[in-house]
């Protein structure tokens, strides 16, 4: 098995897939997946991601829901599951199989890994448990019958028996048994809606045995149940009135039910409904439309044909919803218009609040301008405020996201914008000044050090002090001598100042009358012999 599944993804690494499951799915369906991943493997079994979302995953269309098979019984989960904040919808206590709603909103089936032997066509087969190949290969085609293991040692395995993988690839439907159509009159209905949804083509010898069932009136025998599934089906689809036109052209839709019609569809109000949905989406909020899309695909049928195709639908939360839209859509249009929403900012608090699936249906129902103002508004120019944050007068005062109290100084900002209380630079600057962060504080003065070494370098530097202190002491008295030495003479010491000079040439004069001694007179000999 093993062999044939590494050949089947032609060399590509299990981690290939594993980034791409990653990557691929919201973060609440990831953390879904790794829930049920967890409580699988704390119940010892074997879990796979299979069917549509391989199919989905694969070719880059959008997950809308989650399939698990798992070697074991998926109702022991159901408890795990609820503690986890998911909704159980429905429970098939014989194939052993747990449909959900996981909170974000999106819907997900659990089943165990079985086989199914049909002894009368159209009638509910025989189940019995199996592994995982016996179970990919027992299902309705190609594209559906391939698994992801999660499990420990083989995480990230693609399994493919049936080389689903390039009927992918070349975008065709082919079903998996010969007597596929004759044992489950169903897939002719199904195999019309994936390739109304795909835009994908029957393969040649599917193509042939989806002639000759048309032509054997197969369908006389098919399942109630299985009508009720594939009228919810067309509630999840993208472009439900494209499928239902799909169906019609093929005589399908009156299989469903036998006065429902593509007149008998509100196109306008179906049209709104999936713009608001893109607009939601758009401003991540994901709800759950499929309510919204049944009420619009029956309005104008009558009550009881309206009554008899709720009944058929086996999910009965969305049947409920769908009875409650009109309820709750007049309850969110009474609080836009009281006053609950008397200022844009609790307008704003109010739109919020409500369910997507309420406000989906709401903005495409609602006759009041008041209502569809506010509506306008919410997904418009009041979307547009919280794009230009950081304000100017932000980053002047340097509130940054990096501040603890960001997100209240932003939530409050946006509010005062909304009510338009903030409409000048000035006042947007008064509100935010108490926000603004505290200067920096002073660097703290060097660290004392400790040890011998640091009593060291304390005298060494001390000692260094002194002798500056001394060298500039010594300094300051050069340079004061050198100012006095420069000073002129006082007055006094001007008039000494001839007579000092005086003296010199008095002692001469008396020398020159003194007699002449000896000694005087040998001098001119002396130098006389010198000549000599």
């Amino acid at each position: 098995m093993c062999v044939q599944a590494l050949r089947a993804v032609s060399g590509r690494k299990l981690a290939d897939y594993i980034y791409t499951m990653e990557t691929r799915l919201s973060p609440d369906q990831l953390r879904a997946v790794n829930f049920v991943e967890e409580t699988a493997r704390a119940q010892g079994m074997n879990i796979y991601l299979t069917g549509g979302t391989i199919r989905d995953l694969m070719t880059g269309f959008s997950i809308r829901d989650l399939d698990f098979t798992v070697q074991g019984n998926p109702l022991k989960f159901q408890k795990e599951l609820e503690k986890f904040g998911a909704r159980v919808e429905s429970v098939d206590e014989t194939s052993k199989w747990i449909s959900i709603t996981f909170p974000g909103g999106f819907r997900a089936e659990i089943e165990m890994a079985h086989t199914a032997r049909y002894e009368k066509p159209g009638k509910p087969p025989v189940i019995e448990p199996s592994g995982i190949a016996e179970d990919l290969r027992c299902r309705d085609f190609t594209v559906n019958a391939m698994a992801l293991s999660l499990n420990p040692g083989s995480r990230g395995l693609l399994l493919d028996p049936t080389n689903g993988a390039a009927d992918l690839e070349a975008k065709v439907i082919r079903v998996l048994h010969n007597y596929a159509f004759l044992e489950q009159p169903i897939l002719l209905i199904r195999a019309t809606r994936f390739a109304a949804r795909f835009h994908w083509t029957f393969e040649e010898r599917t193509q042939a045995r989806y002639d000759s069932a048309r032509e054997g009136n197969y369908i006389e025998n098919v399942n109630p149940r299985d009508i009720g599934y594939e009228i919810e089906q067309i509630a999840y689809e993208d472009d439900p009135l494209g499928v239902m036109k799909a169906l019609e052209a093929h005589e399908w839709l009156k299989v469903l039910h036998p006065h429902w019609s593509v007149a008998k569809v509100d196109q306008n109000g179906l049209a709104a409904l999936l713009k608001t949905r893109q607009q939601l989406l758009e401003n991540g909020v994901d709800g759950n439309p499929s309510a919204a899309v049944m009420y619009f695909l029956t309005d104008k049928l009558g009550e009881k044909e309206t009554g008899e195709i709720q009944k058929a639908i086996p999910n009965k939360t969305l049947v409920e919803n769908w009875k409650h839209l009109e309820e709750n859509a007049k309850e969110l249009a009474k609080k836009l218009t009281g006053k609950e929403s008397a200022t844009p900012s609790m307008t704003w608090d109010v739109l919020t609040a409500a369910k997507p699936e309420s406000l989906m249906f709401l903005a495409a129902t609602t006759k009041q301008q008041a209502v569809q103002k506010h509506i306008e508004n919410f997904f418009g120019k009041w979307r547009q405020i919280p794009q230009r944050f950081p304000l100017p007068e932000m980053i002047e005062l340097q509130i940054t996201p990096s501040q603890p109290n960001y997100k209240e100084v932003t939530d409050k900002a946006f509010r005062l914008l909304l009510d338009g209380k903030l409409r000048t630079p000035s006042e947007t600057t008064k509100f935010l000044k108490p926000f603004a962060p505290p200067p920096p504080p002073p660097p703290p003065p060097p660290k004392e050090k400790r040890g011998k070494k640091a009593a060291a370098e304390a005298a060494a530097a001390a000692e260094a002090a002194k002798k500056a202190e001394a060298e500039k002491k010594a300094a300051a008295e050069a340079a004061k001598k050198t100012e006095k030495s420069a000073k002129p003479p006082k007055k006094a010491a001007a008039k000494e100042a001839p007579k000092k000079a005086a003296a010199p040439a008095k002692k001469a004069a008396v020398k020159a009358k003194a007699p002449v001694k000896k000694v005087a007179a040998k001098a001119p000999a002396k130098k006389a012999g010198k000549k000599k």
